[in-house]
């Protein structure tokens, strides 16, 4: 566990060092500058291209912007976060139809009970005011 841990530190700090800043923030800007051409691009040419012709095009381009942000230190930080989320989602045991339809029975009915007793609680809290409001000093 402890090897894993130091290897992805190791290689994290290899990948930080491997850009440097000004070609980070480039790319970032590059990624930026694609994105809003695909956002301008889809309502300029509105008028003359049809609407899958268009979101082919924004596709393409978000695409291409989303590898120009993955290359930073950032973007690689983020594909390796997305991979070990990937592996802990494949560990995980999810329930069966039966034991997700019993527990929300329970808490269906836990609901319906804990409703009833607040409803109650609210009637005689109702009634004592009212009371209390009736009396004549």
């Amino acid at each position: 566990m402890s090897l894993d841990i130091e290897k992805k530190k190791n290689t994290s700090e290899l990948t930080e060092s491997s850009k440097s800043k000004i070609v980070n923030r480039s790319l970032w800007l590059l990624s930026i500058v694609i994105i809003c051409i695909a956002a301008f691009g889809n309502i300029y040419f509105v008028e003359k291209f049809v609407l899958p012709i268009r979101v082919v095009g924004v596709v393409v381009l978000l695409l291409i912007a989303f590898g120009i942000a993955s290359t930073t230190n950032q973007g690689s930080k983020a594909l390796v976060f997305l991979k070990d989320s990937r592996a802990e989602l494949r560990k995980i045991v999810w329930p069966t139809r039966p034991e997700a339809m019993q527990t929300t029975l329970i808490v269906i009915g836990v609901t319906v009970v804990v409703s009833l007793i607040l409803w109650g609680l609210d009637s005689i809290i109702v009634s004592i005011i009212g009371f209390l409001t009736n009396l004549r000093l």
